[in-house]
């Protein structure tokens, strides 16, 4: 049984109110455990190109529905904590800004298309972008904070991204929210050509 509209609206205010406070609660901790969790939960939104692959994958899902709408937005925070160790771990991992600037053309570009492959290609590539994602987090920990509570921060940021874009996939109900899909899709993946661009500029 799918959650309710009203259910899915309340947990996107919720992860949007938790991004927006974080900022503010920084200011009032300056080092420890606190202060690693607030730089992990902050992570994932100091960077566009970021933002737009996690709530990529959110609109994706929504497209597909179930059980999709709820596969895509487990699997990518589950491998991207595996990323995440290895950058953590500093594991060599060469190609991480381009596969970033991919997973915004190709998620952009399924999502353009509306794209129905089987759940379990679409789970794996997910996945495969997750990686990238998860190493940029891990490779910027901050001197001095705790590895373990920066990782549950950035993942859970990126939850609540994911949890934004499903909110505005809700819109595919209708057919002009199907429209509006498919040009955010065409939004995200020309940032995701752009920030190819800036690879190798």
């Amino acid at each position: 049984m799918n959650p309710s509209k009203e259910t899915i609206a309340r947990l996107a205010s919720l992860c949007i109110t938790l991004l927006v406070y974080a900022q503010a609660a920084q200011a009032h901790v300056n080092k420890g455990e606190a202060a690693g969790f607030l730089s992990g939960l902050k992570h994932p939104i100091s960077g566009l190109d970021h933002v737009v692959a996690m709530i990529a994958v959110g609109l994706w899902g929504a497209q597909l529905g179930a059980p999709a709408i709820w596969v895509l937005p487990v699997a990518f925070p589950m491998v991207m904590a595996c990323g995440g160790m290895l950058g953590l771990l500093g594991v060599p991992l060469p190609g991480i800004e381009i596969g970033i600037a991919a997973s915004a053309i190709l998620l952009g570009a399924a999502v353009m298309m509306e794209l129905r492959p089987p759940i379990a290609v679409a789970a794996v590539l997910v996945g495969f972008f997750a990686i990238f994602h998860g190493y940029a987090h891990g490779s910027e920990l901050p001197a001095g904070q705790s590895g373990l509570l920066y990782s549950i921060g950035f993942v859970m940021a990126t939850g609540c991204l994911h949890g934004v874009g499903i909110s505005i996939g809700l819109v595919h109900r209708w057919s002009w929210g199907q429209r509006a899909l498919r040009l955010a899709g065409v939004a995200i993946a020309l940032a995701g050509i752009f920030f190819m661009w800036k690879v190798f500029a």
